[in-house]
This record gives C-alpha cells, structure tokens and sequence, in this order.
C-alpha cells in the first residue's frame, strides 16, 4: 500500500537532525510522505531553522504560557490535529508526552532512541552502554506509549562498541545509523507494512 499522500508531523527540542535524515529522504523520493509542520518547545532549536530552511511550517509551543504539562500537550496536540498529521515523530523532543496526548495520537507516535532497546531506557543512553561494558549497542525505532522507551518496537539496528570508545565517538556512529533506520521505519508504518499485537510488532 503506497504511503503517497500521508503526513507527518515533527516535535523536536534541538538540531533535529535526525528530522533532517527524514525531510532528505522524502525530497528524494525514498519515503512517499510529507511533512505538515514541525513543531518545538525551543524557540531557538536548530531544528526549527533547518525546517524553515525546507520552507516547511513551523511552530514554537513555549511551555512557560502553559500552566501544566497537559496543557502544553493540548495546545501541541492541537496544532498536529489542524494539519491533519497521520503521524507524529519525536525527532530529539526532550519532553515526556501526557497520558491524554498519546491516548490522542494512539499507535501514531514514533520515537527513536540511541540503544537497543529495552536496555538502557532514558538519557544518556550511550554513556549507560559505556558503563555497562556492553560490547553491542545501536538504536530502535518504536511506538510511544505510557512508559519512557517502553512502546512495540518497529525497528532495530546494532552498532558494535569499541574498546576505545568515547560517550561522543559512539553516539556519532550511532547517530548515523539512526538517519537510516527512522525513515525506513516510518515509511513501514505509513505504507501499514506493522501491526500492533500487544507489547510487539510483526510484518504485514
């Protein structure tokens, strides 16, 4: 089933570059989608910019207006819902997503996360896999849901730890892997290639 047509909508919080990998691979005609409107809590994201840059739409949310978190997610969720989005994808959106935003976007939120997940949920996934000795680590691409890097996973791919490396040298390899693996995996679920069957994903 073709993905021709279909929207996507980006939260991002900095240089989104993995937002980038996306916007590049749809302009290249890989990924048959496109982008309504990338959204940022960070009125000086790089990523905004870089959006622009793309003539893409662009809106700054400030969560100082907002009274709670699940107002801050209203007024966010609002805006996907005006673009009419399919598909929301956190592109380095450093915000915990309400319960009723997810609800909103059930099955409809992606994420990307720099480990092989369920290890090293949260921040600073790379210097955990440092500390951990663990000799492969890598990056999934998976659904959001209530949890933090909890969701089905979509897609995951291994990138191999050096005995000499550094929190910055293997987030820079995995880094690269993820601008591959995201857009593949978005382009799995907008073309309805997964489904969701509890806790895990299969191949259509």
């Amino acid at each position: 089933m073709s993905a021709d047509g279909q929207s996507i909508g980006i939260l991002l919080s900095g240089r989104g570059s993995n937002f980038c990998a996306i916007a590049d691979r749809i302009a290249k005609g890989d990924l048959k989608a496109h982008i309504d409107v990338v959204v940022s809590d960070k009125a000086d994201a790089r990523g905004l910019q870089a959006a622009r840059e793309h003539h893409l739409a662009t809106v700054f949310v400030d969560p100082k207006a907002h009274a709670s978190r699940a107002e801050f997610d209203h007024a966010v969720g609002r805006i996907l819902q005006d673009h009419a989005v399919d598909l929301v994808c956190l592109a380095g959106y450093m915000r915990i997503l309400s319960p009723d935003f997810i609800r909103l976007f059930q099955g409809r939120i992606l994420n990307i996360h720099p480990a092989l997940l369920p290890a090293f949920p949260g921040l600073h996934a790379q210097r955990q896999a440092l500390e951990h000795g663990v000799k492969v680590s890598g990056c999934t691409v998976h659904f959001v849901d209530d949890g933090v890097d909890t969701g089905p996973i979509v897609l995951q791919e291994a990138v191999p730890v050096l005995d000499d490396d550094t929190e910055e040298a293997l987030s820079k390899r995995i880094l690269a892997r993820e601008h591959d693996l995201y857009w593949r995996a978005i382009d799995l679920v907008l073309s309805k290639k997964i489904a969701i069957e509890g806790h895990r994903t299969t191949h259509r």
